[in-house]
């Protein structure tokens, strides 16, 4: 088993083929947090189709920007639909309401960040979810002993550069493994 003083926080999980939950087919998972209470991650290649990043500003009452149209809006996972958590470079610091994950990354889920992308003030790199990925204690790691996930590290480039239909691929390929090489079914050896 993983032992939970392996934290995850940083990393990405790909979904394994066969997985068994639809919401997570072929997915690319960005942990934010990880620890023996639980995890908490973004789905960073699942685009919301029904929601764009203009109407959502102008709901929350925030001036468009010709920045919003590099701006998409993703499912971030299954919990909290109506709350936003933007993913970012880490050369953005929204104070006490961003969490620095690592070097490359930060997460904040207020609304100045949005203020700020409007303005060009926000990060270089940013990819904003609605709702996000959780599992209680033990239960990631269950899923990992199971075949249900890979673990990598996270490149950015292929969290915020690579086109959303190929970060599956492509965070495959930073683990050198082919998708023609992946099963479903898990053994003991």
């Amino acid at each position: 088993m993983i032992s939970v003083t392996e934290s995850l926080s940083g990393k990405l999980l790909i979904a394994m083929p066969g997985m068994g939950d639809t919401r997570f087919d072929h997915s690319v998972v960005y942990l934010c947090a990880h620890s023996s209470e639980g995890a908490m991650g973004i789905i960073v290649n699942k685009p919301s189709f029904n929601v764009k990043f203009d109407t959502l500003i102008d709901q929350l009452g925030i001036a468009p920007s010709d920045r919003g149209e590099d701006i998409h809006v993703h499912f971030g996972g299954p919990v909290e639909h109506a709350r936003g958590f933007v993913l970012h470079s880490n050369d953005y610091d929204g104070g006490e309401t961003t969490l620095q994950v690592d070097q490359n990354f930060g997460m904040t889920a207020t609304l100045n960040i949005l203020e700020d992308l409007c303005t060009g003030n926000g990060p270089q790199s940013a990819l904003l979810a609605l709702g996000y990925a959780g599992w209680g204690p033990g239960q990631l790691e269950n899923e990992i002993l199971a075949n249900g996930w890979l673990t990598s590290d996270a490149d950015p480039d292929v969290v915020f550069e690579a086109d959303n239909m190929e970060k599956w691929e492509a965070a495959l390929a930073k683990l050198g493994v082919s998708p023609l090489m992946l099963s479903s079914v898990s053994g003991n050896a």
